[in-house]
């Protein structure tokens, strides 16, 4: 019988070794629902230099559509960048056969923004960060 490998602590990752991760835990996934429609979801802004100055990330999965992230730079914030990434989007999930977009906030983000989208709170947890709340939102399609 051998013993367990050794755990170590990585504060800076690979990011091949935290694809690895996500690529084993969606083959778990799979295995386990046997969906396996599963597409990443990727929008990006980038200015006159072609620099990323926006954009969103996520994927879509099993007549679902997760958003993990969407930024947009300072600069072009308030303009209907964020507004014209999370649109497009919505439109590439419901092409995808979504039924739903479901993505996570903190109340010190953009919890109003998501909601003039017919986002809807689900779930929250208090005091994550410290004195702030972290929000689970969904929306139907």
């Amino acid at each position: 019988m051998s013993h367990l490998p050794e755990v170590v602590l990585i504060e800076e990752p690979d990011r091949d070794d935290v694809l690895l991760l996500e690529e084993r835990l969606y083959a778990y996934n799979v295995e386990r629902t046997g969906i396996s429609d599963g597409r990443v979801l990727a929008l990006f802004a980038r200015d006159d230099s072609n620099v990323v100055v926006g954009g969103l990330y996520g994927w879509t999965w099993g007549h679902a559509c997760e958003i993990r992230s969407l930024w947009v730079d300072g600069r072009w914030r308030r303009q209907g960048l964020g507004s014209q990434l999370l649109k497009m989007a919505e439109y590439e999930a419901r092409v995808r056969g979504a039924r739903q977009i479901l993505l996570s906030t903190h109340s010190f983000q953009a919890p109003a923004f998501y909601r003039r989208f017919g986002f809807e709170v689900v779930a929250g947890v208090s005091d994550y960060p410290i004195g702030h709340d972290h929000l689970l939102l969904r929306k139907i399609l």
